[in-house]
C-alpha cells in the first residue's frame, strides 16, 4: 500500500480537555498516570521539536487525539486499548502500534519511527 493512500492516526490514553490535561499532567508528575505516546511526542510542557521533525518526514498525514476525541472507527479497531497507533487504508483500520510495544520505546522519537516504520512495512504499509 502506498503513502498516498495512508493516514496514521495516533491516540493518546489521556482526556484532550483542559480538565483532563491538567489532571494528566499532574497525575504524570505524581506518577499516577502514563501514556508512552505522550512521552514520545511532548516534553513536559509542549509538543517536542524531534517528534514535529519526525512527523513532517513521514510522508503521511498523522493526526492525535485523546481517548475523548478519538474518531469512534478508531476506538473500535484498537478495541479501546491505548495509547494506539493506527494506519487507515482506504476503509480499513489496521493497529500498528499497541500499548505495548509503545511502552517499550521509553518516549524516544528515533526508535519510535523506527518502530513505525517496521510495524507498518511488516504490514504492506509503505510510508516513504
Amino acid at each position: 500500500m502506498n503513502a498516498g493512500s495512508v493516514s496514521l492516526i495516533g491516540v493518546y490514553d489521556a482526556d484532550g480537555s483542559f480538565a483532563g490535561e491538567i489532571r494528566y499532567w499532574v497525575g504524570a508528575r505524581l506518577g499516577r498516570t502514563h501514556c508512552s505516546l505522550c512521552e514520545v511526542t511532548h516534553g513536559l510542557f509542549r509538543e517536542k521539536s524531534e517528534w514535529r521533525n519526525c512527523r513532517d518526514s513521514l510522508n503521511v498525514e498523522f493526526s492525535t487525539f485523546h481517548r475523548d476525541d478519538a474518531p469512534d472507527d478508531v476506538l473500535e479497531a484498537c478495541k479501546h486499548q491505548l495509547p494506539v497507533v493506527v494506519a487507515r487504508t482506504g476503509d480499513d483500520l489496521l493497529v500498528v502500534l499497541g500499548p505495548e510495544e509503545l511502552e517499550t520505546l521509553g518516549g524516544d522519537v528515533a526508535r519510535f519511527e523506527a518502530h513505525l516504520k517496521q510495524s507498518c512495512g511488516a504490514k504492506g504499509i509503505i510510508l516513504d
